[in-house]
């Protein structure tokens, strides 16, 4: 459980103590001591003291917030530094939930602070009851009734004096915003915002499973992430395909909220002519290249430059792939490959050893059944290669010419001819 000593969480802790032998559970508390009032080492005695005569395990963590304006800035890194404390203390004890004393009142604080600054609905959603490892049981409950059952416990708890401060944008929704609300409309506000933010999240709930569905039918998934057709997302309404963007970078691990800035950026990738063909998602990236978009780590691995015998097997792990070079005699019935996996060339016009590696910036290629050089840049544009996929495309070079863009064409060197007698095949495939 989340203890910082205030009314809710000294609530919450009461509360579970009485239910843990009817649901088995095991409890402990954590208290964040954030160092930034001086009070907080007596705050932190305090809940150890309730802990005790309650006999629940107290971890203190201490962590440094940086002090720095603007205020609700400092609000929004406190913040951030307990989530990262509980989470800190949950994985060292395996311990399957952490429990905070958010109310209906937090609810709709943070239903209007969203709102104000222009969330969607998936921020006017508020606090989930439960997200992940953290739940809320006290999410639906009014904070005043918290106040009576401590009252009528007996139970002490601290009251906060930055809890009052203006500087915060929560305290001036909380002690001036709402309750001119209520008095304007005569009615209880925070239960219709708390009504508002469970309509939204059934909402974003029903959106996700089907942007969840469609991805995981449409996309290609690779070591280069999740790729998409661009035509399939432009079919889809603007807010189902980005989400269908951002369930990609959940599934690769990016957790955490995508903010408004980012959610707009998606949207704008997703245009008919973006202005922007890349949008970074924490460590991830989101970009388009002609037809194409895919969601996936921001730095890929490029090929490495290495020797090829021939024949022989050349494992290259840093782009997931194996290419195979057999060299046989020609039979009357040997038909050249035409599929872009495989390439036949005529073995005794090449030198023994070949060279695999990525492009260059000026390279040129000569593509079979076509006039001239080419730039390859140009050429793998033409043929439909994403532009993250183009340092990861192998080359395979022969004397200094390129012989073959793998898996997507051979190049005009040392074709297969009647005269040919020796046939040199190079294969790319997953390993």
């Amino acid at each position: 459980m989340a203890v910082s000593g205030g009314a809710d969480s000294v609530a919450l802790l009461d509360v579970l103590c009485a239910l843990r032998e009817q649901l088995d559970l095991t409890l402990a508390a954590v208290h964040v001591h954030h160092g930034l009032r001086p009070e907080a080492d007596v705050e932190a005695d305090a809940v150890r003291r309730l802990c005790d005569d309650l006999g629940v395990a107290c971890h203190v963590e201490r962590v440094t917030v940086r002090q720095a304006p603007p205020w609700d800035g400092l609000e929004a890194e406190s913040r951030r530094a307990r989530h990262a404390a509980w989470e800190r203390v949950a994985r060292a004890m395996a311990a399957a939930r952490v429990a905070t004393g958010h109310t209906a009142d937090d609810q709709a604080e943070t239903v209007l602070m969203r709102l104000l600054q222009g969330a969607g609905p998936r921020g006017l959603g508020g606090i989930a009851p439960a997200r992940g490892r953290l739940i809320s049981p006290l999410i639906e409950t009014r904070r005043d009734a918290i106040v009576e059952h401590l009252r009528i416990r007996g139970l002490a708890w601290i009251e906060d004096p930055t809890n009052r401060d203006p500087r915060f944008l929560r305290n001036r929704i909380r002690h001036d915003l709402l309750p001119f609300m209520a008095e304007l409309t005569g009615t209880s506000v925070v239960e219709a915002l708390c009504r508002s933010a469970a309509a939204a999240r059934a909402l974003v709930a029903d959106l996700d499973a089907r942007a969840r569905a469609d991805l995981l039918r449409l996309a290609t998934r690779e070591a280069a992430g999740f790729t998409l057709d661009t035509a399939t997302l432009e079919q889809r309404p603007i807010e189902l395909a980005a989400e269908m963007l951002r369930q990609a970078a959940a599934l690769l691990g990016e957790t955490r909220p995508l903010r408004g800035p980012a959610q707009r950026a998606l949207r704008k990738l997703l245009a008919k002519a973006p202005r922007r063909r890349a949008v970074r998602l924490g460590r991830l990236v989101a970009e388009r290249s002609g037809h194409r978009l895919r969601v996936g780590p921001a730095a890929l691995p490029a090929v490495t430059t290495r020797a090829w015998p021939v024949p022989g097997v050349l494992d290259m792990p840093e782009i997931e792939c194996r290419l195979t070079a057999r060299v046989f005699t020609r039979s009357a019935d040997y038909v050249v490959p035409r599929d872009a996996a495989r390439a036949a060339f005529d073995a005794d016009a090449l030198p023994p050893a070949l060279t695999v590696r990525a492009r260059r910036r000026g390279d040129v290629f000569s593509p079979f059944g076509a006039a001239g050089r080419r730039r390859l840049k140009s050429f793998l544009i033409d043929a439909g290669v994403p532009r993250w996929a183009r340092p990861r495309t192998p080359l395979v070079e022969a004397g200094g010419e390129i012989i073959w863009v793998a898996g997507v064409r051979r190049g005009r060197i040392a074709p297969v001819t009647a005269a040919t007698a020796r046939i040199l095949e190079l294969r790319v495939e997953s390993p």
